[in-house]
C-alpha cells in the first residue's frame, strides 16, 4: 500500500471511530432542519421558499462540528511532527485529512441534504441537483474548514476561532449552492451557480493544503 493509502486508510479510521463518525453532525442538521419550521411557521408556501437557503445553511453549520479535531488531535500527541518530518510532504498530509474528512461527514451530509430540502418543502425534482451541489459545496467546506482548523493550533477556543476564521469562507458556496438550486426551480439559468461553486471547491483543493500546511508548520516553530 502506497504512503498515501496508509494515510488516507489511517484518517478513516480516526474519522469513523471518533465520537460516533459523522452521527454528530447528522443529528444537528437534522435538528437544525426541524427547529426552523417551530421558529418561523409550518406554513408549506413560506418553507418553500426558503428551503434551499436554509438546508445548505444549516449543512455549511454542521460541517463545522468535525473540524476543531482535524488537526488538534495529532498536534497534542505528536503525531504532526512525525507527519513534517515524514518522506511524505505535509501539504500531502493536509489533503489526505482533508479527503478524508469529506468522505466521513461531508457525503453523508450531502446525502441527507435531500431529505433535509424535501421536509422544508422543496419539490423532489430538485433532489438530484441538490445532492450534487452538497457533495461539490462540501468539499470546499472541508478544505476551506481545514485552513481555519490549522491556523487555530495551540489557541485555547480553538472551536470558537476556527468558526470566526472559516464562517467568511463559506458564504460563496452557500450563495452559489442555494442560488443554483433556486433558479433550477424557478426555470431560470442554474448552470452558472453550479460553474462557480465548482470553481470555488477546486480551488480550495488545490490552494488549501498549501495554506494548511504553512500553518501547520507555524505551530509546530
Amino acid at each position: 500500500m502506497t504512503g498515501f493509502g496508509v494515510l488516507l486508510r489511517r484518517e478513516l479510521a480516526l474519522n469513523w471511530g471518533r465520537g460516533g463518525g459523522p452521527l454528530l453532525a447528522l443529528a444537528f442538521y437534522l435538528s437544525m432542519a426541524t427547529l426552523l419550521p417551530l421558529a418561523s411557521g409550518s406554513e408549506p408556501a413560506r418553507l418553500a421558499v426558503v428551503a434551499p437557503g436554509v438546508a445548505w445553511l444549516a449543512l455549511a453549520v454542521a460541517s463545522l462540528l468535525s473540524l476543531e479535531r482535524l488537526f488538534e488531535r495529532d498536534y497534542e500527541d505528536g503525531a504532526l511532527d512525525l507527519l513534517a518530518l515524514g518522506p511524505a510532504p505535509l501539504e500531502v498530509a493536509a489533503f489526505v485529512k482533508c479527503a478524508a474528512q469529506w468522505i466521513t461527514t461531508g457525503a453523508p451530509l450531502a446525502l441527507l441534504a435531500p431529505v433535509v430540502a424535501i421536509s422544508l418543502g422543496a419539490e423532489v425534482r430538485l433532489a438530484p441537483l441538490v445532492i450534487l451541489t452538497a457533495l461539490i459545496g462540501g468539499l470546499g467546506f472541508s478544505f476551506c474548514g481545514g485552513i481555519g482548523a490549522a491556523l487555530s493550533l495551540g489557541s485555547r477556543r480553538g472551536g470558537v476561532l476556527i468558526a470566526v476564521i472559516v464562517l467568511p469562507l463559506f458564504v460563496p458556496p452557500v450563495v452559489f449552492g442555494a442560488g443554483a438550486i433556486e433558479a433550477y426551480a424557478g426555470g431560470l439559468d442554474w448552470r452558472t451557480g453550479l460553474m462557480l461553486l465548482t470553481a470555488y471547491s477546486l480551488a480550495a483543493v488545490g490552494l488549501g493544503p498549501f495554506a494548511m500546511a504553512a500553518a501547520c508548520r507555524n505551530a509546530l516553530s
